[in-house]
């Protein structure tokens, strides 16, 4: 997934189990969980459920990058494998999916007969389709790099290729699955949506027609156009090759991006969703209210909240730079005076739910606040008081309060002149990743799949910032431009190592280097979520792996 919006508000290896505190007592607010009267009723089909969001970058899989765009795409498109809330992976369409002994091959044996919603077959050539259309240099990805380590991936990349070297289907129900590097968890990969299938029409990824209306073979479908700024429609796909939804139909409605979570909020209090994120001060006053009602829901997420410095470009080109304006921060008063209790600061970047590879304090500098520290790091790297520091950030996702923090520690502290810049989420995405890109921006991270790599991986490695050649802007998710030749070497160790408890400690070792050596990133806040939800009309209502609500298995009570 994933970058998020709302604090970017939207996994751990497939054989270990996730701490994640999706149904525990607890969390960051010190309770909550899911409602227990939404889990397992009993299903009846039928009703509307309505939400409201913020305008995607896409949902069409091809360049699926945040949780909204997620929320769509993975309605209308089912893949090879599915995650649950606690990072555990299984099968989807796949029935099985084999390593070879050193891991440089895949084999995927897909379930038959399933189709796509307009009747057409769901097969290996379908997967090679939406593959290689998402790659190719048109396309123009800002998440084709998922599909980095499968061999041909440059060409396609580069234009000197139309076809996906390492691809191939020598029947209809098997695909094998060639790669550059040896990866050993290269299947936990196949759950982002760019490894979704495509049918024939969908073209390449310019159709602008199937961007707006992509037809899929998930349990919803599109009634009608994706319209702009307004709202989507779903509705249930009866045609579904696994288990069916139970809702007729979802309501979508696109949300103005300034002040997206008071209308959400609003919303939900009308009558109007049956799903909402809340403006961050109102968070107490909302579970006061709704807690009693069993409508309050609060769980710790696996993902991140960060600072993303340009290191590249601009005054935090230097680790001492970047580190001083870490140690400047005072998460700890954040945490109590802005989010009222309802954050962790971060310590890591790879969060806590990843139990095994968690490595609470890597990041020295985010443990506590030390304004001696910050002033002599700011010293050495030539920070001096009166710089220009650029802060970008998206409006609509509750961040002003704790934005406006930032920046004012940082010019009590080390006297920085910091431009805070609130833009809407599409803007920033696309600002952040120009070559002319200075300062810092707001981020954070949700898993895309359940693995410590891919946080590491997407936000840090070389091959994640995918540069136009021709325009030189990232078209990855490494913005920031971090690149380290010893980093990369230790991730690629980590993929191709079978042994689990090795591979994990080589990303730790991964982590140490570019948080708590290099201060890649400048980790703030965990990802805390906290939703409220209308269980007296819905059953079977909680959320997934990327923090939306199950709409699949959501049903009338």
């Amino acid at each position: 997934m994933r970058l998020t919006k709302a604090m970017r508000w939207t996994a751990v290896a497939a054989t270990t189990v996730l701490a994640v505190a999706a149904c525990s007592n607890g969390g960051s607010s010190g309770g909550g969980g899911k409602p227990a009267a939404s889990n397992n009723a009993p299903a009846k089909d039928g009703g509307t459920f309505r939400l409201g969001i913020v305008e995607p970058t896409a949902i069409d899989p091809y360049n699926v990058q945040e949780s909204e765009g997620t929320l769509v795409a993975q309605n209308l498109f089912t893949g090879l494998t599915s995650v649950d809330v606690n990072g555990k992976i299984s099968n989807a369409l796949a029935e099985s999916r084999t390593p070879n002994d050193d891991c440089s091959q895949w084999t995927f044996k897909i379930k038959g007969g399933t189709t796509f919603s307009n009747g057409e077959a769901v097969d290996a050539a379908a997967f090679i389709r939406g593959w290689t259309r998402a790659a190719a240099k048109d396309a123009a990805s800002d998440v084709a790099y998922h599909l980095n380590e499968i061999d041909g991936f440059k060409a396609l990349q580069d234009g000197t290729a139309t076809t996906f070297k390492g691809l191939a289907a020598p029947d209809a129900t098997t695909l094998v699955v060639n790669l550059a590097i040896k990866d050993c968890e290269f299947d936990l990969r196949t759950f982002h949506t760019v490894f979704s299938p495509v049918p024939p029409e969908a073209g390449a990824a310019t159709n602008k027609a199937y961007n707006d209306q992509p037809i899929g073979n998930g349990p919803f479908k599109m009634e009608g156009p994706w319209q702009h700024n307004s709202k989507i429609t779903l509705v249930r796909n009866d045609s579904y090759g696994l288990t069916k939804a139970h809702l007729d139909r979802v309501e979508i409605s696109i949300l103005n991006s300034a002040n997206a979570d008071q209308l959400e909020y609003q919303g939900f209090q009308a009558g109007q969703f049956d799903w909402a994120r809340m403006p961050t001060e109102q968070l107490p006053v909302a579970k006061a209210t709704y807690g009693p009602k069993n409508e309050w829901y609060d769980w710790d997420a696996n993902g991140m909240n960060y600072l993303m410095p340009v290191t590249f470009n601009g005054p935090l080109k230097s680790k001492e730079a970047r580190q001083a304006i870490s140690y400047a921060i005072d998460r700890d008063a954040i945490v109590s005076g802005v989010f009222k209790g309802f954050r962790h600061k971060a310590t890591t970047l790879v969060p806590s739910a990843f139990k095994d590879a968690f490595q609470d304090g890597v990041c020295a500098s985010c443990v506590k606040q030390d304004k001696d520290k910050a002033k002599q790091l700011a010293a050495q790297a030539g920070l001096t008081p009166g710089t220009k520091l650029y802060f970008g950030y998206n409006t609509g996702g509750g961040h002003d309060a704790w934005v406006q923090a930032v920046a004012q520690q940082l010019k009590d502290v080390l006297g920085l002149d910091v431009q805070i810049d609130g833009i809407p989420f599409k803007e920033l995405l696309k600002k952040e990743k120009t070559p002319t890109s200075t300062g810092m921006y707001r981020a954070a991270w949700g898993a895309d799949y359940p693995t410590p790599g891919n946080f590491l991986s997407p936000l840090l490695a070389t091959a994640s910032i995918n540069e136009d050649p021709a325009t030189h802007t990232v078209q990855g998710d490494n913005a920031g431009r971090y690149s380290n030749p010893a980093f990369d070497a230790l991730l690629q160790k980590a993929t191709a190592t079978k042994d689990l408890a090795e591979r994990t400690r080589i990303y730790q070792q991964a982590e140490k280097m570019a948080i708590g050596d290099d201060q890649a990133l400048i980790p703030l806040f965990t990802r805390s979520q906290q939703r409220v939800a209308n269980t007296e009309k819905w059953a079977n209502l909680t959320y997934d792996f990327n923090e939306n609500p199950t709409l699949a298995n959501v049903s009338q009570k």
